[in-house]
């Protein structure tokens, strides 16, 4: 048992010690301008360790298999197929790591499934290069499989030993197999990055606000293998049209990155921001957009004290498409997460990046596991100063709700990093854009609240409501509240009553509500509008350039002149104006519900499906 284990083991620590390895060597080969000292490399080596671990139980899985039949089945067998799969594995990773070495000097950005773009073209990608840089490459090919090939020497002359010591006796081999079982148990759980909700992913390991550093810890055999499931052809998604007809019909939503003369909302143009994105929360459940009453009393007072956007609508359907919306204004796609895409998310504008550029510091509080959908490699990697946790909290309270720590908790949570960021403002003069996403108004709708009987969802959004209450009368009280800026807005909505579906738009109607001290004087703003909107429209309040916010629209400017929203679903869009909407099933190309005459709605809606769609190959 010993040495089965022992072959397990080396193979492990082989590879482990190459992915450090390897890792020093990106950093060293890629260092440019970047400064970097003994402390950097340890924190990427160490943060970069969970997914290395992940990595190395997937290509250790082989070897498990092997390491299990030996206790039943002996023979050379065992020994040849380990040095066979040495010989393969050996230069693969090569390959891998020196591609990504070599690569990341043009991209910037870790090796993906991009390459695989490239393979059928070798010529052309080649004709980038030198002669000697793919000699360079090839030679430190070789030899980083030759040093791979000595270390693996020793392991499959355990294989070979390995077959010559099939275990004795029944309960022996059982005790054995039980005890290999385990270790593949344990590997799993590696595999998967725990047992949380969130499976390893390349977000995992980011961990500076320094993208060098962060793609310093990433492992490039896992992003690739992980990208390459998840790649789809951006180049022949939603092609309707010619460059120049979708062009000249997209021009006719009048998207724009300008702000001209617009409305002033604001008695401060540079007010502490404080952002709480509230799951689910859509328009069905808040009177003062013409949802059920008696749910959100808090939401339905604010209304009157602030300034209410009473025809806004979600873009998606899902959190980590939505937080891409609010935080980049960026659209969403109705069959791909761009925040699970690193290279693609890590390309884009934010709000963040905007305000720290503007002297803001940035931070982000989320009561659940933040590496779900490769949330924190995304906020970090969008100028986010810090981005917390589940992992911020007490143990005893991370799991009270099937998402992590209830709202209650975290919104006290935001509370105190509110006071802390007022102090740090006043003793230092810089501004602060704190957000925070909640979590309790999610199925499975459990939370420790208790007003409305006979009715989970509607409940549920009632206890966020209260925290949302509780929270702002904790801020009225305090002399932040003067100089501050709360905005609350749904990531998305939800189908409540339980009969709405996609086909109904009203799915998709959200409250967007600003409120606080900055605010001048409370009105409605009846602009149709998405949540896509909020980053053109806030920066414009602040005097501060959005041009790079393309489909972000600020809906206070006075060339806003076309209001129109947009929604994708899964393999749908919903196209809203002023003659009505048209929802499209992208599938089957039906119409599946409209209202009005929409033939000029699909033609924006296939063009808006386009451009967003070459904005994005094209990141």
């Amino acid at each position: 048992m010993k040495l089965r284990l022992k072959y397990l083991s080396c193979f492990l620590v082989i590879f482990i010690a190459l992915f450090a390895v390897m890792k020093i060597a990106f950093m060293l080969c890629n260092i440019g301008e970047h400064r970097v000292g003994i402390s950097d490399i340890a924190a990427v080596i160490w943060h970069g360790l969970p997914l290395d671990l992940s990595t190395a139980c997937y290509l250790t899985i082989l070897p498990w298999l092997i390491s299990l039949v030996s206790v039943f089945v002996g023979g050379r067998a065992l020994g040849h197929i380990t040095k066979i799969y040495c010989l393969i594995i050996a230069p693969v990773l090569s390959v891998i790591f020196i591609a990504d070495i070599a690569l990341y000097l043009f991209w910037q950005f870790k090796l993906d499934a991009t390459i695989f773009n490239y393979i059928d073209s070798p010529k052309n990608a080649a004709a980038s290069v030198s002669v000697w840089f793919i000699i360079i490459a090839l030679v430190c090919i070789a030899v980083l499989t030759a040093a791979q090939l000595f270390a693996f020497r020793r392991v499959w002359q355990m294989a070979f030993a390995l077959g010559k010591t099939k275990s004795a006796g029944f309960i022996r081999q059982i005790v054995e197999a039980f005890s290999i079982i385990l270790a593949g148990g344990i590997m799993f759980l590696l595999i998967r990055g725990g047992v949380g909700r969130s499976t390893m992913n390349v977000g995992r390991v980011y961990f500076s606000q320094d993208q060098y550093l962060n793609h310093s810890a990433v492992n490039p055999a896992f992003s690739l293998l992980s990208s390459s499931f998840k790649t789809q052809n951006l180049d022949k998604l939603y092609r309707y049209y010619s460059r120049s007809e979708c062009d000249s019909i997209f021009a006719q939503m009048g998207y724009s990155t300008r702000s001209v003369a617009p409305d002033t909302l604001l008695k401060t143009v540079r007010p502490n921001i404080v952002l709480i994105i509230m799951e689910g929360c859509g328009a069905s459940f808040v009177e003062a957009v013409g949802g059920k009453a008696g749910i959100t009393p808090n939401l339905n007072k604010l209304a009157k004290e602030g300034i209410l956007f009473t025809n806004c609508y979600a873009n998606s359907f899902r959190t980590d498409r939505g937080l891409v919306n609010i935080l980049s204004g960026y659209p969403a796609f109705p069959t791909l997460s761009v925040m699970k895409m690193p290279d693609k998310a890590s390309s884009l504008p934010s709000l963040a990046a905007s305000l720290a550029k503007n002297d803001y510091s940035t931070s982000f509080l989320y009561g659940g596991d933040i590496n779900f959908t490769q949330t924190k490699g995304y906020l970090l990697a969008t100028g986010f100063g810090q981005a917390r946790g589940y992992e911020t909290f007490p143990l005893s309270v991370r799991h009270q709700h099937s998402w992590g720590v209830n709202d209650h908790i975290t919104l006290d949570t935001l509370y105190n990093i509110i006071c802390r960021e007022e102090k740090m403002s006043r003793a230092n003069g810089k501004n602060y854009f704190v957000s925070c996403l909640t979590l309790s108004s999610h199925e499975d709708w459990q939370v420790p609240f208790h007003k409305i009987p006979n009715d989970e969802v509607a409940n549920s959004m009632a206890y966020l409501d209260s925290c949302i209450g509780r929270l702002v009368s904790r801020l009225k009280k305090t002399s932040a509240w003067s100089d501050m800026l709360v905005i609350l807005v749904p990531d998305h909505g939800i189908s409540y009553p339980r009969d709405i579906t996609e086909a109904n738009p009203e799915r998709n109607h959200i409250p967007m509500l600003w409120i606080g001290g900055a605010l001048a004087q409370p009105r409605h703003i009846e602009a149709l509008c998405n949540n896509t909107d909020l980053v053109a429209t806030l920066l414009g309040q602040l005097h501060i350039n959005h041009d790079d916010f393309t489909f972000s629209r600020d809906v206070l400017s006075h060339d806003y002149t076309y209001p129109i929203a947009v929604h994708t679903f899964s393999n749908g869009i919903t196209l809203i104006d002023s003659t009505g909407f048209t929802v499209e099933d992208l599938n089957s190309h039906d119409i599946i519900n409209e209202r009005g005459e929409g033939a000029h709605r699909t033609a924006l809606s296939h063009a808006y499906l386009q451009k967003i769609i070459e904005d994005l190959a094209a990141r």
